[in-house]
């Protein structure tokens, strides 16, 4: 099963974040990019990619002892950017370096229960809005993003999900995600 480590914004923010997103949906080329639905909104910590099922109980137990030795904390949604001409994000503002630890920690409890992960690279808290498959211009759409500062929340969570791809290919078709499991953080 196709799996990732997230934390998962409350209702409100993702809320706050679509009201400023979808009148971007009307700007010139947007029809050209794959937007992102609200569903799908989420700061990845760790992506697993296919994770065999006999892993689970463990990568569990690892994940949720991860959760433990991480105190609640403060987050908002905040800014945006974008990765080349091929993905545009919002990114986050807060306790941004206990996120970064919580994504160290959710990819040490991957690899250490044999997970193969990519190489290590320092982690960049976003959520991304947009993808194209060509190298568009995603500057008036970060542009536009720039100010955005949404209501501080607290992270209180950290989440399993799966990821199950649409079949068939159809065009506009986008992965539909399921929490499988989820550990309070700091208990």
């Amino acid at each position: 099963m196709r799996l990732f480590v997230a934390v998962l914004p409350p209702d409100h923010a993702l809320e706050e974040l679509h009201r400023v997103v979808d009148p971007l949906r009307s700007l010139p080329g947007a029809g050209k990019l794959r937007w992102t639905g609200t569903p799908g909104w989420h700061f990845t910590l760790a992506f697993l990619g296919s994770v065999d099922e006999e892993l689970l109980p463990e990568l569990e137990e690892r994940l949720g002892r991860a959760a433990r030795r991480t105190e609640p904390f403060r987050l908002r949604i905040h800014g945006a950017g974008r990765f080349g001409g091929r993905v545009l994000w919002t990114g986050a503002a807060g306790a941004v370096d206990t996120l970064r630890l919580l994504a160290g920690r959710a990819d040490a409890a991957a690899r250490r229960t044999g997970i193969p992960m990519e190489e290590h690279r320092h982690y960049s808290a976003h959520l991304t809005l947009a993808r194209s498959r060509t190298d568009a211009d995603l500057r008036p759409y970060a542009a536009a993003l720039a100010d955005f500062d949404g209501t501080e929340w607290e992270v209180g969570e950290l989440s399993l999900v799966r990821s199950n791809l649409p079949g068939g290919r159809m065009p506009g078709a986008r992965p539909r995600y399921e929490t499988i499991a989820s550990w309070s953080l700091g208990h």
